[in-house]
């Protein structure tokens, strides 16, 4: 009898602590969706369309599962499972506030760029209340508490069975993790809610987690493949036109022109904006663009990303073709990539790029060698005493410095420097607070967000001091001179847009910045003109009188069909007619072809460069000197 009632209290003791298991696995889901906040996800949904809600949480339940095994205590190990995925949760937040779009798996690459300078950056958007930080030591203090206090639910020995457990739960975390191909019967778009252009509308019905699985595995399983047939199908409409754009002839007499590109930090003409339509901010933008070519700049990023709109810039390679692409310059896997800055490489000229931060952000130290420059000068070779004006280094130390760089002898000369005062959040006290006081905000924007709006406007207007600055410097330079002036994307006042809307009526995911370029020493006729960020270096080449490069060519002939497609990621894409969706579809391939050094070998030779420049473009790609190559080749 004895034996029996042991071994019946045995099996009851089993029992209660798999029914306590249970019951925390099923607090952990209805806890997660409350969490995640989104109604595809809500509790209620769990008997509608249980799949959303559980897959949802079923990444922090594995987890959690995986930390009973390992500690035997189960309030901590849910607990800290769950306090884990708050955090997750909390940065998030964060991105949607100031980015307007939620976490994607390649966000988690900037982990690795906070001690690279990135945490000066980054760090700007982290809340300023001590609440949350005193939420999470309370959770931290709680989670030691569990490992301190609370009893173990199983014994420590169990005669291999955590081993295994703890194994196959290890191992299904890490398949999930390296995205197997067999998450996929749950994690898609037939079960759940895809939508692969639209991280915001994935996530609001399928919750975060299951967006960023979803994402994950579609990242891993999405290869750039190119039709080299696309090559054809498109010269046979464009190959006129772009052989006309190639054969434009140059004076023989005109020394190629130093090339100055500034790209400034959140820039954009306030005008878009209703409540400024008839403001007068940007003074220099205005004149300089009745003396040259400018419009609206389509741009494949909203309130951040700098690298995506910097990198089509150099490249004229549309991220639109490369959607697993998010973040270019920690992606990037090639020795070489096709650029701008090599075609002016080809050309003689010295290629340098300038910003006053740490060179090791974003990547950048190693992208730029990539890319073609010659050299970078950053924060550290800026004078020590350059001024700041806010959080970060004021655009007049940049100015400064280009000018500095320009020579009076020697090869021509590529500047392209990177502006930073601009740079967000807004929630920073500039030096000149009567200044920032005195600009007008509209009375829709609330108290919080007028002095972020004024905050930014402040440093804008100086940004266009300094263009205005700048192009009367360049203005007196013995040596011609074009200057290519942008704004990388428009900055993440997603509150004030919300109160006050947009001129055009669209949101503001898909806002056009603008565009700039002039001689100063000539001034020309005004030319308005929509471009996207990857077609100006193909215009920039033709202003220099540099023709012979057939992709960039292509650019410009495809620019008024394909400029408005270029869009922040989640943004409503413009309705297109047949020829442009075959444009958009051949273009694609041509852009993977270039990325991989593909294309010229597809193109017929009337359109290919001329021998020298081959010679000299393929010195610079396996690392010999411009002044070798061109002494080779003599």
């Amino acid at each position: 009898m004895a034996f029996v009632s042991s071994s019946l209290l045995s099996k009851r003791s089993v029992a209660v602590r798999a029914i306590v298991v249970l019951a925390m696995m099923v607090s952990f889901v209805l806890l997660t969706a409350l969490l995640d906040g989104n109604d595809g996800v809500a509790a209620s949904q769990l008997l509608a369309q249980p799949s959303f809600p559980l897959a949802n949480a079923m990444p922090g339940l594995m987890l959690a599962l995986l930390l009973l095994v390992l500690t035997r205590r189960t309030l901590l190990s849910f607990g800290l499972a769950y306090l884990l995925q708050a955090v997750m949760y909390g940065v998030n937040a964060l991105k949607v506030a100031n980015l307007g779009t939620p976490l994607l798996p390649a966000d988690f690459r900037m982990v690795e760029q906070l001690h690279k300078g990135g945490l000066h950056v980054l760090g700007s958007y982290l809340p300023h209340s001590f609440l949350p930080y005193l939420a999470m030591l309370g959770g931290v203090a709680v989670v030691i508490a569990m490992w301190r206090y609370e009893p173990p639910l199983f014994v420590p020995r169990t005669g291999g069975k955590r081993v295994v457990t703890g194994t196959l739960l290890g191992l299904t975390l890490v398949t999930l993790l390296l995205g197997m191909p067999g998450w996929r019967n749950l994690y898609n778009g037939q079960k759940l809610w895809l939508e692969p252009w639209s991280a915001a509308a994935t996530t609001s019905h399928s919750g975060l987690v299951s967006s960023l699985v979803m994402f994950h595995l579609q990242d891993r399983r999405t290869k750039q493949k190119a039709d080299p047939g696309a090559v054809s199908n498109l010269l046979q409409t464009t190959g006129d036109a772009v052989r006309a754009r190639m054969q434009t002839p140059a004076d023989p007499g005109t020394a190629l022109p130093d090339i100055v590109v500034v790209q400034s930090e959140s820039f954009f003409d306030p005008r878009i904006v209703h409540g400024y339509e008839n403001t007068h901010l940007t003074p220099n933008l205005t004149r300089l663009a009745a003396e040259g070519m400018s419009g609206p700049l389509h741009v494949p990023t909203y309130g951040g990303g700098t690298i995506r709109t910097e990198f089509e810039v150099l490249t004229g390679l549309s991220l639109r073709y490369f959607g697993n692409m998010q973040f270019p310059y920690l992606q990037l896997n090639d020795k070489v990539v096709p650029s701008m800055v090599r075609t002016l490489r080809a050309h003689g000229y010295e290629t340098v790029a300038i910003h006053g931060n740490d060179p090791t952000f974003w990547n950048r130290n190693t992208a730029f060698k990539v890319l073609g420059f010659d050299r970078f000068v950053s924060q550290s070779a800026f004078p020590a005493n350059a001024p700041m004006d806010g959080k970060y280094m004021a655009d007049s130390a940049m100015t400064d410095e280009i000018m500095a760089q320009l020579k009076d002898a020697g090869p021509p000369q590529l500047l392209f420097a990177i502006s930073l005062e601009a740079h967000g959040p807004y929630d920073v006290e500039p030096n000149d607070r009567a200044a920032r006081d005195a600009i007008p905000v509209p009375a829709a924007i609330d108290a919080k967000d007028k002095v972020e709006v004024q905050n930014y406007l402040y440093h804008m207007q100086h940004a266009d001091e300094e263009l205005g600055r700048l192009a009367e410097s360049l203005a007196k330079r013995s040596r011609p001179t074009l200057l290519l002036f942008y704004g990388d994307h428009l900055p993440g006042l997603t509150s004030a847009y919300r109160a006050t809307g947009f001129v055009n009526g669209q949101d503001m995911l898909s806002q056009a910045g603008t565009w700039l370029l002039v001689d100063p020493r000539n001034p020309g006729q005004p030319q308005r003109i929509d471009m996207a960020s990857w077609m100006l270096p193909g215009l920039l080449l033709e202003r220099a009188g540099i023709h012979d490069d057939a992709y960039f060519a292509l650019t410009q002939v495809l620019a008024p069909s394909l400029a408005a497609l270029t869009r922040a990621p989640g943004a409503a894409l413009p309705a297109i007619d047949a020829q442009q969706q075959q444009f958009d579809k051949d273009m694609a391939s041509v852009s993977v072809l270039r990325m991989k050094g593909k294309l010229d070998k597809l193109l017929p030779t009337s359109l290919l460069p001329s021998t020298t420049a081959v010679a000299k473009q393929d010195n610079e790609e396996q690392g010999i000197p411009a002044s070798a190559a061109m002494g080779m080749h003599r």
